[in-house]
């Protein structure tokens, strides 16, 4: 017995294309001998489809392409993951595609409702196990979270399956392989049965699909693993409803891991949305510098554009470095200074300011200028703009409405500035394209003179630490505290917090690396008045 895991990159919502690439890897699977393949979870409609789910077309459209996939599928058995719509219910749904028919259904026991997932609004509970038999060997499905909890992995052996698919739309953040083993090896001990485990690949919105299919035997052992964040057809063979040993990919770094997230999640939303290209400003600062180095590695260089635009507050250095890695990426590169533009906003509102001092309204008026000129390009040419503010400044608002912020997608909005520092050491790694300069000097926004990032915040050691503890595990600020912080910056760093859910609610999406993102993960609200840094 042959088993092919078909670890893919499906669209929402592009029905024809999904089942055409289902039907590909059926009949490449088959010439390799499988007789059953596995596709990820929802496969057909892309995950997650959100409220697609609450169109009645929608259902209508998913069927009519399912049945036609079933109609031309020969020679194999084929697992598909598509909601399906029953007695007035709908249900995340696997059917089991048999000689030109649906010959079996299963729907999803265990909806997730946390995080980033929302099942519970679209989709009712399933209570039947669903097995089916193909080449002499009986096997049970299981989707996604029904392998995380126990029951369902339970009910598929009682109904007789020696081997256990498990089809999945499991989003990456850092270290997430570790728990998928761990919980994959809970269920095994449950129920006995070998379990493969296939996963999406690709990106969708803020969300990136890392696919690292795999299968396990009896015993929790790794017996096969697919590449991470990318396509992958393999094919796994079974003696005795066992798994034979076969290729098992090293696990990478956590650095490569994020570095290739982050290229999937902007090469995917860029290609996926049909943009020719982007364009973002570069302003000789590592957060810039690392977007450009990921929009190249994504897209090639012939599709990035970089734009440097100095005021009076621009080092030379800057300039030098800016220059220096766009003709190492070999980019379109060009300068437009902003000075006179600033002195004409300045010039515009010198009656308003008479007698005021130099302030966040004028250093703001830099970064909505920048803003302007990279939409207006973006206007013209067509290119989506990536903004470069990371994690640590969307969290404490370091970051300017109609700015710096202005653009389509925020490449790193879920990496902290540390972190970013990690990402641009690895990148010159494989390859020095950051100017050594850009990683050592001190970060500066350059809106005004001899400004740096830590004249008015704490190291950023000491920020993304108390925002993990904050934002990622919902520590008060007494236990944050108690971890030998100092009690004014905790209280201060919290309540820049909670006082810029406005700003980050205007952002755009941006890849989840994280397990709580500021998204779709994190959901506050922006007028309240509880004010955790008082207590």
């Amino acid at each position: 017995m042959k088993i092919a895991l078909a670890q893919i990159n499906c669209i929402v919502g592009d029905l024809i294309g999904n089942a055409a690439k289902i039907l590909d890897y059926a009949n490449r699977a088959r010439e390799m001998g499988a007789q059953v393949l596995v596709t990820p979870e929802l496969s057909l409609t892309g995950y997650p489809p959100e409220d697609l789910l609450l169109r009645e077309g929608f259902y209508h459209s998913s069927d009519a392409a399912l049945f036609e996939l079933a109609r031309q599928v020969e020679g194999i058995t084929v697992i598909v993951g598509h909601p399906h719509q029953e007695n007035g219910l709908r249900f995340n749904a696997a059917s089991v595609l048999q000689s030109g028919k649906v010959v079996a259904t299963y729907h999803k026991q265990r909806l997730p409702n946390h995080s980033v997932f929302d099942e519970v609004r679209y989709f009712s509970s399933g209570t039947e196990g669903c097995t089916f038999e193909a080449g002499g060997v009986r096997f049970g499905l299981n989707i996604c979270a029904d392998i995380w909890e126990e029951g369902a992995p339970v009910c598929a052996s009682q109904s007789g399956a020696r081997v256990l698919l498990v089809l999945n739309a499991s989003p990456y953040h850092m270290n997430k392989q570790i728990s998928r083993y761990e919980a994959v090896r809970e269920r095994i001990g449950e129920c006995g049965l070998p379990v493969v485990y296939v996963n999406l690949v690709g990106g969708q919105d803020e969300l990136v699909f890392d696919g690292a299919s795999f299968v396990m035997d009896a015993g929790g052992n790794l017996a096969h693993q697919l590449p991470a964040f990318e396509e992958a057809l393999r094919v796994v063979e079974f003696e005795n409803a066992a798994p034979q040993l076969g290729e098992i990919v090293p696990e990478h770094s956590l650095e490569e891991n994020v570095y290739r997230a982050l290229c999937l999640g902007v090469s995917d939303y860029v290609e996926k949305n049909g943009f020719p290209g982007v364009l973002l400003g570069l302003s000789g600062g590592i957060d810039s510098a690392l977007v450009l180095a990921i929009a190249v590695d994504a897209l090639g260089a012939d599709r990035v554009r970089a734009v440097m635009m100095p005021s009076q507050f621009t080092a030379d250095i800057s300039l030098h470095d800016a220059e220096a890695m766009a003709n190492t990426l070999g980019v379109q590169y060009s300068e437009i200074t902003i000075k006179p533009m600033y002195d004409t906003f300045l010039d515009c509102l010198a009656d308003e300011f008479d007698g005021l001092p130099f302030d966040i309204a004028e250093e703001n008026i830099q970064a909505r200028i920048r803003g302007t000129l990279l939409m207006a390009l973006s206007n013209k040419f067509g290119s989506i703009v990536l903004t470069t503010g990371n994690k640590s400044e969307m969290a404490v608002g370091y970051a300017t409405l109609y700015g710096d912020m202005a653009g389509g997608f925020a490449v790193l909005k879920d990496v902290p500035k540390t972190l970013v520092y990690r990402l641009a050491l690895h990148r010159n790694r494989l390859a020095p394209v950051i100017p050594e300069r850009v990683i050592t000097r001190a970060p500066s926004a350059e809106l005004r003179q001899d400004q740096t990032d830590q004249d008015s915040l704490p190291p950023y050691e000491v920020l993304d630490t108390i925002m993990e503890a904050y934002v990622e595990h919902d520590m008060c600020p007494n236990d944050i505290i108690a971890m030998g912080f100092d009690e004014r910056d905790v209280r201060r760093v919290i309540k820049l917090i909670d006082l810029s859910e406005y700003k980050r609610r205007q952002s755009p999406v941006g890849v989840r690396i994280t397990p709580r993102g500021f998204g779709k993960d994190r959901r506050y609200p922006i007028t309240s008045k509880y004010r955790p840094w008082k207590e």
